[in-house]
């Protein structure tokens, strides 16, 4: 199974959350960089993904009212079993 860590504390924008996700899953150019673009992304996988979240709070504060999309994004997807989450909220210190 391939993973996305997603530092909240680094991520500082919805922008570099789906530069986190293309990055990770080596996306092209093509990616719509938005969560309609996420879902298909995700969904379209042949092998489930594995997503860890960590410093919530920073990310949640970060993205802003994009964050109430995300995390139901990812809830969604978890239901459906498209990916499996884990979503540290203790909110631990930056590690460099």
């Amino acid at each position: 199974m391939q993973y996305v860590f997603l530092d909240g504390a680094r991520i500082e924008s919805a922008a570099g959350l789906h530069a986190a996700f293309a990055n990770t899953l080596a996306l092209d150019a093509d990616y719509g960089n938005n969560l309609d673009a996420l879902h298909d992304v995700l969904t379209s996988r042949a092998e489930p993904l594995g997503i860890v979240v960590v410093n919530e709070s920073s990310l949640r504060a970060h993205l802003g009212r994009r964050a109430n999309g995300f995390f139901r994004l990812l809830r969604d997807l978890q239901e459906d079993g498209a990916v499996r989450v884990a979503v540290v909220s203790l909110d631990t210190p930056e590690i460099t």
